[in-house]
């Protein structure tokens, strides 16, 4: 918002002249300047040098800047594109999605969900519950370990196992089941199992008597952007329509990804969790 729009009297009174400034800072990145100096954003924040260091410090600590190759360029950090990717899982993908959701659970009865990834954390970004005596104990907003829980296991799908050693450095993950895998290597061999089979179906990977069913939804370039599924309790789960159920989700996540221009390559059986 422009501070023509903000009375001159609520800028006095409420604008806090260092996050503004800071954020000024990060609008100076574009796409004609995505490599800037200290100096050069100084001259054009017209403030001074010390000024300008503290706020690309702190904007490096948290990541929304970094080092161009460890020098004294910078350019756009990690921080900002998950902050963009987090407004379209809340926008876009739960537009588009929860509408697809609702289908599926009145085609299955059961509860839907579409989830995102946050680092090692998934995040429940959309949910239609089904109007039957299950419950499901997560919400909109719910985080879950990422390497625990089968909608996690989807969006893992597309990182390789230096990511993954990176993303989880430790030597031993934590286990919340029996199923849980105790290590990044185990992860690893799991989540292309999956791949393989373009659809994840497990029955008590993060709570005992629950199965989940879900499947990757892609963007334009090929990647995942999000994991859509659903939770049976595993006693009322009739084997005859396992498969139609396992379709009708997997169709959905297919739905899905084409609405956010997902096209698989013409004239070729395409495996949505990759080529």
């Amino acid at each position: 918002m422009s501070n023509d729009l903000i009375p001159e009297d609520v800028q006095e009174k409420y604008i806090v002249p260092g996050l503004e400034r800071g954020l000024r800072l990060l609008c100076e990145f574009s796409h004609k300047d995505r490599v800037l100096s200290a100096p050069e954003l100084a001259r054009r924040l017209k403030v001074p040098r010390s000024t300008v260091f503290r706020l690309l410090t702190t904007l490096e600590v948290m990541g929304f800047i970094e080092r161009v190759d460890g020098g004294r360029d910078f350019r756009l950090g990690m921080a900002v594109l998950r902050l963009g990717f987090e407004y379209l899982a809340s926008l876009e993908l739960t537009e588009l999605g929860r509408p697809l959701l609702d289908r599926l659970r009145d085609d299955i009865h059961y509860p839907c969900n579409l989830v995102v990834r946050d680092g090692r954390s998934i995040v429940y970004v959309a949910k239609s519950v089904a109007p039957t005596p299950f419950t499901s104990s997560v919400n909109v907003g719910t985080r879950l370990p990422a390497h625990a829980t089968v909608l996690g296991r989807v969006l893992l799908a597309d990182l390789s196992l230096a990511e993954l050693r990176q993303l989880y450095p430790e030597p031993q993950l934590e286990a919340f089941t029996a199923n849980t895998p105790r290590t990044v290597e185990e992860l690893f061999e799991m989540v292309q199992r999956d791949r393989e089979h373009g659809y994840v179906l497990e029955e008590g990977f993060f709570e005992a008597n629950i199965s989940t069913i879900a499947a990757p939804v892609l963007d334009r370039a090929g990647k995942i952007v999000a994991a859509l599924g659903t939770t049976i309790p595993s006693p009322r789960i009739d084997p005859a329509q396992l498969d139609p159920m396992i379709d009708k989700v997997r169709a959905a996540a297919d739905e899905l990804s084409y609405l956010l221009d997902y096209r698989p390559a013409t004239g070729k059986v395409v495996n949505l969790f990759g080529e």
